[in-house]
């Protein structure tokens, strides 16, 4: 019998019979090929490519906070892009009102977010399907008539005029930005990271997968769902702040319901429940258009469109998904 289980049992990718070699570390080396090259990619492109990665990386963040509802608690939300104005002109705001310093304007963007978040969240949670979907829609379109209403605070429909962060270290402007945003993502990597493996993430899972068996174990639906919310609320808040610094300028027309589609669109896109699910959709959301109008005007919306039809169709697990079993066919093929 162990004779018989010991020929059934698998062989790690990468290892034949009796081979002793140790695996190739392909995660760590994918890792730190993409440290490398995001730290050496501000010196070799122009300005406005430089301006659209940064980009990338701002909506990134907003996807791994959107992901955290959508893709690993099992809700749909259209409010994420009135989080990411909220955060925008919390800090626009404090620099262009008030004067207060960049660093300081992110944990306020992300504190007014989270709170805004659980406010919200508590009531709406305890919805699901298409009743959430409608009170998050309903989030999104108040907020750009509410901005432009409160014309002494937020400049109304004119905007606020942000200088961007003066580069240091013998950093141009637009690079020191981009290395501030990435620092910011990398923390937002971490910090979503620790929560997928956490008890709360593992309860989330439960959730989504179970609700009836996870709330018979003890698991809490409305208070980790209002929690994800919240942190959730509070990733899009900081990626606001970040477009604050990236664009120099807010106004109510950049955070319309047509932003939270393009979030939702990116989580789907990129792949749900995945940590590179949200920077494959941020450069697909991003990326794709800005190329496909260099070509015409009326194409980004048609690409985009037949992009989502695409990956609905051929890659259901989204890009992440298609990239992961491109890797592990290649790593059988070399095995």
């Amino acid at each position: 019998m162990n004779a018989v289980a010991a020929g059934h049992r698998r062989v790690p990718v990468g290892h034949e019979a009796g081979d002793r070699r140790p695996a190739w570390p392909w995660r760590r080396t994918s890792l730190a090929l993409l440290a490398v090259a995001a730290v050496a990619l501000p010196f070799t492109l122009p300005p406005y490519r430089l301006f659209q990665l940064t980009l990338v990386l701002v909506y990134t963040v907003a996807l791994l906070g959107l992901d955290l509802v959508v893709g690993r608690s099992g809700r749909l939300s259209l409010g994420h892009g009135a989080f990411f104005g909220v955060g925008a002109y919390t800090s626009a705001v404090l620099i262009a009102q008030f004067g207060v310093p960049y660093p300081l304007t992110l944990p306020a963007a992300a504190l007014a977010t989270f709170g805004l978040g659980w406010a919200a969240g508590r009531p709406a949670l305890r919805l699901r399907g298409l009743y959430l979907a409608m009170v998050t829609f309903a989030v999104a379109v108040v907020l750009p008539p509410l901005l432009k209403r409160l014309a002494g605070l937020t400049g109304g429909a004119m905007g606020l005029t942000v200088p961007t962060p003066e580069g240091l270290l013998g950093l141009a402007d637009d690079q020191w930005v981009y290395f501030l945003v990435l620092l910011v993502t990398a923390a937002a990597f971490a910090g979503m990271r620790g929560l997928a493996g956490s008890r709360p993430g593992r309860a989330l899972t439960a959730l989504r997968e179970h609700p009836a068996a996870a709330e018979t174990l003890g698991i809490r639906a409305a208070t980790h769902m209002t929690a994800a919310f919240a942190w959730s609320a509070m990733y899009a808040g900081v990626a606001g702040a970040l477009y604050t610094w990236t664009a120099g300028f807010v106004s109510p027309d950049s955070f319309t319901l047509a932003l939270s589609i393009t979030l939702l669109a990116g989580v789907v896109i990129g792949g749900l429940g995945t940590l590179a699910g949200p920077v494959l959709g941020a450069f697909a959301v991003l990326a794709v258009p800005a190329v496909a109008q260099e070509f015409d005007p009326a194409a980004p919306g048609i690409v985009s469109g037949l992009l989502i039809l695409l990956i609905v169709y051929a890659a259901p697990a989204g890009l992440a998904g298609l990239l992961r079993r491109t890797l592990w066919a290649l790593l059988r093929r070399r095995a």
